[in-house]
């Protein structure tokens, strides 16, 4: 499902981030109907023909028994009223999806999206209450657990969806690679995923980092949206991005350093997660199986319908059609409620290799439980090819 990278130096524990990328793929609606229910009528238990009714009464009962099991896993949402935090791409589709088309709804959900600048600001909300999930960037959520913040993991957003744009000037065209920094300015977000794949890309060409013509200049900012903005600026020759900032620098006529999804030492790398309170996580697990099982069915829909998927997006993020378009469906991200833990684990131990954070134990602060309770009750209901391959993927990649 997934294709093993090999690499050098620190890129060798990279390797074999995520499957993610195999999701992408939207699968025909071919859903198979749940067992109707039987009953064998009660007679002597002597008659071979009352032998066989007894065996299909009893591997029906089965069969409902596990589905019971399921539904009664969840329970009644112990909260209903939750407010989630996003930032400003298209890679938290999920949660657009899901209040768009009422999925948090028929979960039993009151959920309030509310956006915000940076994964600090986030990380602030979950800690103060002011949020119950918030989707953040999968190296400052890290970062920030190996600093004693408190937040679990809990599912996916994105896997993959930046890189680095450079003007026009100092590039002929795209995708020329890190090659083309050297010598420059490049304004990026320090405690950041796209920060993190720019020195293992810098480190694998054996470019250092700092000022002279050999080097590349990173110049830090507090935001996405500050260091994109940046670029107006005559000292800064380059910017990271994620989606949709690497469509609108393409329309403004900047190029592209590279799509981190085309580069071998970064394919398939977990970007944004799904983040939450750890003691709100324990307070109240049947709130968050039950927003689970919202992203599981939005995850659905963008495999299903671009457009209304599309649409969705764009109440959220307001650009051009066409721009959400390419950045969801043009092979540069994959936006899965997937937990990923493998992915997420390698490249904890990357960013720590890389000096970005101590290391520290990450299993009280990873909870797959809830996707997995979620996605098995969504299949009790009745599975399809979408839904059947979510499954196949977390037992792989658990």
């Amino acid at each position: 499902m997934n294709h093993i990278i090999k690499f050098t130096a620190v890129l060798a524990s990279f390797t074999l981030l995520t499957g993610c990328g195999a999701l992408n793929s939207p699968a025909e609606n071919s859903v198979s109907e749940a067992p109707a229910e039987s009953t064998a009528e009660e007679t002597s238990a002597a008659e071979s023909s009352d032998a066989a009714s007894a065996s299909d009464e009893s591997a029906t009962d089965e069969s409902k028994g596990d589905s019971d099991t399921a539904a009664a896993s969840i329970g009644k949402p112990e909260k209903d009223m939750l407010e989630l935090g996003y930032l400003n791409s298209t890679a938290h589709l999920l949660a657009f999806v899901a209040q768009e088309e009422g999925y948090f709804t028929e979960e039993g959900l009151n959920v309030t999206l509310t956006q915000f600048s940076s994964a600090g600001e986030l990380v602030n909300g979950l800690e103060s209450g002011k949020l119950d999930v918030a989707f953040i960037g999968s190296v400052p959520t890290l970062t920030f657990q190996s600093q004693g913040h408190d937040v679990t993991i809990i599912g996916g957003a994105m896997t993959n969806g930046h890189g680095y744009v450079i003007k026009p000037e100092f590039a002929e065209k795209d995708e020329e690679g890190v090659e083309i920094l050297k010598g420059r300015n490049v304004a990026s977000v320090k405690n950041s995923v796209q920060d993190a794949e720019l020195q293992i890309l810098l480190k694998d060409a054996g470019i250092e980092i700092g000022e002279g013509e050999d080097k590349v200049n990173i110049v830090y900012f507090d935001s996405q949206k500050d260091a994109y903005a940046a670029l107006s600026n005559q000292t800064i020759d380059a910017a990271s991005v994620y989606s949709p900032y690497a469509s609108l620098a393409k329309s403004q006529g900047y190029k592209v350093v590279y799509y981190c999804a085309h580069e071998k030492a970064l394919e398939n790398q977990p970007c944004c997660r799904q983040v939450a309170s750890t003691a709100s996580l324990k307070a109240n697990p049947n709130t968050y199986t039950a927003l689970e099982r919202a992203f599981i069915k939005a995850y659905h829909l963008t495999q299903e319908d671009h457009d209304k998927t599309i649409a969705d997006v764009k109440k959220y993020i307001d650009i051009d059609a066409a721009f959400i378009d390419t950045e969801v469906y043009g092979g540069y991200s994959v936006s899965s409620p997937d937990p990923d833990k493998k992915g997420t684990l390698t490249l904890k131990d990357t960013i720590v290799e890389l000096g970005y954070t101590e290391d520290y134990d990450i299993e009280p602060l990873y909870n797959t439980d809830i996707y997995k309770t979620a996605l098995d009750s969504i299949l009790a209901d009745g599975a399809d090819d979408i839904y059947n391959a979510l499954k196949e993927h977390f037992d792989a990649y658990e």
